[in-house]
């Protein structure tokens, strides 16, 4: 039996997208279980309008976090196969197919990892795709953690790690993937499984994202190295050319050149097929993916480099319970 789950909140105008794209799935879950955190928009009533068509039964938790709102729906669910994914979303036509079958062929597999791509529907969101989300290609099997937009794993697996955890607002699906691959073993990765989801279509909502992003990762400790070398690039190298230019040889600026290739590279690869998928294949799209791409690079930096030690400075006050096992 398969239970599929999602937190809501508020996703009046989204919805129907998630749940649109369950009706069409050529493998059809046995339930699907939404927690609601308290909507105050017309979520529960939409979500209700689904329930002649698809199996859902709607738990209302009022004030639940995300973490608090995904182990409330996997306690409730009677199937051992968990398919998690979001609101705001839409599924592959074999999404649920593709990231349970290798649960079902292979009894002593406990995880399977999605994969997620951009819908954009504006330049903006397509530039943010290209900059912040990865391609297939970029993905490493053995070491993929992935979103719980597009994951799936046994429910005693899940029950064996106490599920997400609850003290934790922002990357609490990272943790949630290191404590399940330290304890029960290895995701599959199932890159047939994908989900399509529109980036942020601001460069505030972005900013403000990427900045709740980096203080989940230091409230949970999280890639301490990747953050000190950030604020090393930023702080330390950037400023260090600089002065070699201006105070010895101007040719010293030259070293941006490769760093900044370095720093763009990936973005700008991927963006021919943010764009070829989205149709927005257009010497107007490319100028403006091209200009606005460094631009989110920085913001996102900058966020990053605000957030992280908002969340350090919290873990040293709240002194959170070690996920560590």
């Amino acid at each position: 039996m398969i239970s599929l789950i999602a937190t809501v909140l508020n996703e009046g105008d989204s919805i129907h997208l998630l749940f649109d794209s369950i009706l069409a799935q050529t493998r059809q879950p046995d339930e699907i279980l939404i927690v609601d955190g308290g909507s105050s928009d017309n979520t529960c009533e939409i979500i209700a309008g689904y329930g002649d068509r698809l199996p859902v039964r709607l738990l209302v938790e009022p004030g639940c976090n995300i973490s608090q709102g995904r182990n409330r729906a996997i306690e409730a669910a009677t199937g051992e196969i968990i398919a998690v994914t979001d609101a705001g979303v839409q599924l592959s036509a074999s999404w649920l197919e593709a990231i349970t079958e290798p649960l079902l062929l292979d009894p002593d597999l406990n995880g399977v990892a999605g994969f997620f791509l951009a819908d954009p529907q504006t330049f903006f969101e397509a530039a943010l795709g290209a900059t912040t989300l990865p391609l297939r290609d970029e993905i490493k099997a053995e070491t993929f953690l992935p979103s719980s937009r597009s994951i799936a794993f046994r429910r005693s697996a899940a029950t064996e790690i106490a599920g997400y955890p609850e003290w934790l607002d922002y990357c609490e699906d990272l943790v949630f993937d290191l404590r399940f691959r330290s304890a029960v073993g290895r995701f599959a990765f199932a890159p047939k499984a994908v989900v399509y989801f529109r980036p942020r279509s601001s460069i505030g909502g972005f900013y403000r994202q990427y900045f709740f992003y980096a203080r989940g990762d230091g409230k949970a400790d999280l890639w301490f190295k990747r953050h000190v070398l950030r604020y090393a690039a930023y702080w330390l190298l950037a400023p260090a050319i600089f002065l070699l230019g201006a105070l010895i040889e101007p040719i010293w600026w030259g070293l941006y050149l490769p760093g900044a290739a370095y720093y763009l590279y990936q973005p700008y690869r991927r963006l021919p097929v943010i764009l070829r998928r989205w149709r927005g294949n257009s010497i107007v799209a490319w100028l403006y993916c091209i200009c606005m791409i460094p631009v989110l690079r920085v913001v996102g930096d900058v966020a990053k480099m605000r957030g992280y030690p908002a969340g350090r400075l919290w873990r040293w006050r709240r002194k959170p319970p070690d996920w560590r096992l």
